[in-house]
């Protein structure tokens, strides 16, 4: 049977309550235009997940995202110097990431922190960059959200150090169950991505079992990590569905009732309420 690689994955039945996707990259996607994030948000709407925050990775992206924020009211933004671009990171991208932040839409900072899986930046440059991102999350009052590879302690040790914001999000949590306690006694909270679906993550899938459900997010990282049983093929904001599901059954959760809490954890973490007044 063929794998069906270039393909997206079906359509999931619906959710019986909306979810949000905590993380995406609306961008790398595909989208340009309007009209693609339209889409996009359409096919994900059709599958029960009704809104989304789309991320930066870099300063183009991180413009590109605080405008398609404006696009479609179901759409919002993070916005920072992914860690393992921070090999120049000066004045002038801090003033623009700085000016960036304040923009309505934009829910959160990020995606920020270390990564010691690449060696594209320095290790002392992501750290400078790390604590400037901080106070930038601090000084918006917005969420921080954290890119974490094989850099668990030393997160841990920047934040303390410094001084975490009032959120902080682990995106893409990759920890075990030691981990995700140390996070949530900071009061930190997790994102699950198509990772915990994968069978062979243990450690991730017991730290997601334990997860306290005030500090669960879902997401996709979309167009990476695709979830079971669709893993390699292109992800997109609408299988988070299969995410929330997958976790729904880790958890021997309701999927409506786990779906309408990690929701209203978006609300809280990203403040959407305050958005949609705005």
């Amino acid at each position: 049977m063929t794998k069906r690689r270039g393909e997206r994955p079906p359509a999931p039945e619906t959710l019986p309550a909306p979810v949000v996707d905590a993380h995406t990259h609306l961008d790398a996607c595909g989208a340009t235009t309007p009209d693609d994030v339209k889409a996009i948000v359409d096919r994900a709407a059709l599958a029960g997940v009704d809104r989304v925050i789309t991320v930066a990775d870099d300063l183009d992206s991180a413009r590109w995202a605080a405008e398609a924020a404006t696009w479609d009211d179901r759409v919002f933004a993070a916005v920072a110097l992914h860690p393992t671009r921070t090999s120049t990171f000066g004045q002038a991208e801090q003033d623009v990431l700085a000016a960036l932040a304040e923009h309505p839409r934009v829910v959160a900072i990020g995606e920020t922190g270390l990564d010691y899986y690449w060696d594209y930046a320095p290790r002392s440059a992501q750290h400078e960059a790390f604590r400037w991102h901080i106070d930038l999350a601090k000084r918006v009052g917005k969420a921080l959200m954290i890119h974490d590879r094989d850099a668990h302690d030393d997160i841990l040790k920047v934040l303390d150090a410094e001084g975490a914001p009032d959120t902080v999000v682990f995106h893409c949590f990759s920890g075990d169950l030691s981990f995700a306690r140390a996070c949530v006694e900071r009061g930190f909270v997790l994102s699950f991505a198509g990772t915990t679906t994968f069978r062979n993550a243990h450690a991730l899938r017991e730290a997601a079992r334990w997860a306290p459900e005030d500090h669960v997010l879902v997401e996709t990282d979309a167009p990476f990590l695709t979830p079971h049983p669709y893993r390699g093929r292109p992800n997109e904001p609408y299988c988070v569905n299969y995410t929330l599901r997958d976790l729904a059954t880790l958890r021997d959760a309701d999927v409506g009732e786990l779906a309408a809490k990690i929701t209203r954890n978006a609300e809280r973490v990203f403040r959407l309420s305050d958005v949609a007044e705005s």
